[in-house]
C-alpha cells in the first residue's frame, strides 16, 4: 500500500511539473525530453480525464516519439487513438488505430484498436439524408472486428452496431423510393423497395417495402404482384399495421393476399414458404 501511494505521489509530482512547462511567469520551460515516458503517459491521461482530448493525444504522441521502443510508447498508441475519437478527430482516430493494428497485430489490444477504428466510421453516420459511403465502410470495419476477434468483448457491441448501420442502409433504400412513389415513378420505387425485399430482409424495413410494392404494383394495375407482395407480408408480418393497409388496398379491389403470376416476388414467396430467404 505504501508503494502504491508513493508511486501516486510521483504521479501527480510529474503531472504539476509538466503542467507548469506550458504556464507562463518567470520559471523556464521544461522540455518534455527531461521527462520519463511514464511521466508524459501519466500528464495525457490527466488531460484527457480533464477533457482536453485534443492535448492528451498530442502528449501520447510525444510517449511514441521520445520513447518509441518502449511498453509506455505501446500503450501511449492506443491512448492516442481513444483520444483522437473523444475528439471527434475520426481520420486521425482511424489512422492511429491502424497503425496499432499493423504494429502490434497480435498484441491484446489489437481487437479494440480495431473496434475504434470501426467506430471511426460507425459514429459519424447520422441521418438517412447523407452519402452512404460511411455506412458502407462501418458495415466492412465492424465485419472484421466480428470475424478476427469473435471472442473479444468488442464482438457483441459490433454486432449490435452492424445490425444498426445495416438497418440504416436499409432505410436509406426506402427513402428514395417513397420519393420517386410519391411523384408517380412506379418503376423507380419498385426497383428500390426490391433491394429491400431482397438484400434487406433482416431489417426493420421489410414490411413497410412489401407494403409500398402492393401499392406500387396497384398503380400499375400489375395485381399478380401486388397480391404475392401482400401474401408475403401475410405470411411474415400479419401483425403489422402494413399487413393491415395492405390488406384493405387488395380486398377493397376485390383481390385476395395470394401467391399469383410467376415475378420475382413468387420465388420470394416460394423461399418465405419454405422457410428460406434469397
Amino acid at each position: 500500500m505504501k508503494g502504491l501511494r508513493l508511486k501516486g505521489c510521483v504521479a501527480i509530482l510529474a503531472i504539476a511539473l509538466l503542467a507548469s512547462c506550458g504556464a507562463g511567469g518567470g520559471g523556464r520551460e521544461q522540455p518534455l525530453e527531461s521527462f520519463t515516458a511514464e511521466e508524459i503517459y501519466n500528464k495525457a491521461e490527466f488531460e484527457l480525464e480533464d477533457g482536453n482530448a485534443d492535448e492528451a493525444a498530442r502528449l501520447f504522441g510525444e510517449v511514441e516519439r521520445l520513447y518509441p521502443y518502449s511498453d509506455w510508447a505501446k500503450r501511449a498508441l492506443i491512448m492516442q487513438a481513444f483520444a483522437y475519437h473523444r475528439d471527434r478527430d475520426y481520420e486521425n482516430s482511424r489512422a492511429t488505430a491502424q497503425r496499432y493494428i499493423d504494429f502490434y497485430p497480435a498484441d491484446e489490444d489489437a481487437a479494440y484498436a480495431q473496434y475504434l477504428l470501426a467506430l471511426s466510421y460507425y459514429d459519424q453516420i447520422d441521418d438517412v439524408g447523407r452519402d452512404q459511403g460511411l455506412t458502407f465502410q462501418a458495415l466492412q470495419s465492424l465485419r472484421t472486428v466480428i470475424e478476427r476477434y469473435p471472442e473479444s468483448e468488442y464482438a457483441r457491441s459490433s454486432i449490435l452496431k452492424f445490425d444498426l448501420a445495416f438497418n440504416h442502409l436499409a432505410g436509406k433504400e426506402m427513402e428514395i423510393g417513397r420519393y420517386y412513389l410519391k411523384r408517380g415513378h412506379y418503376g423507380a420505387a419498385i426497383n428500390r423497395f426490391r433491394v429491400v425485399v431482397e438484400e434487406f430482409q433482416t431489417t426493420t424495413h421489410t414490411p413497410e417495402a412489401l407494403h409500398r410494392l402492393v401499392e406500387s404494383y396497384l398503380s400499375l394495375g400489375l395485381t399478380n404482384e401486388a397480391q404475392t407482395a401482400g401474401a408475403i407480408l401475410g405470411y411474415n408480418y400479419r401483425s403489422t399495421d402494413w399487413y393491415d393497409d395492405s390488406y384493405k388496398l387488395l380486398t377493397g379491389r376485390g383481390l385476395e393476399l395470394e401467391a399469383a403470376g410467376d415475378s420475382w416476388l413468387r420465388q420470394v414467396y416460394r423461399q418465405v414458404v419454405q422457410g428460406r430467404w434469397l
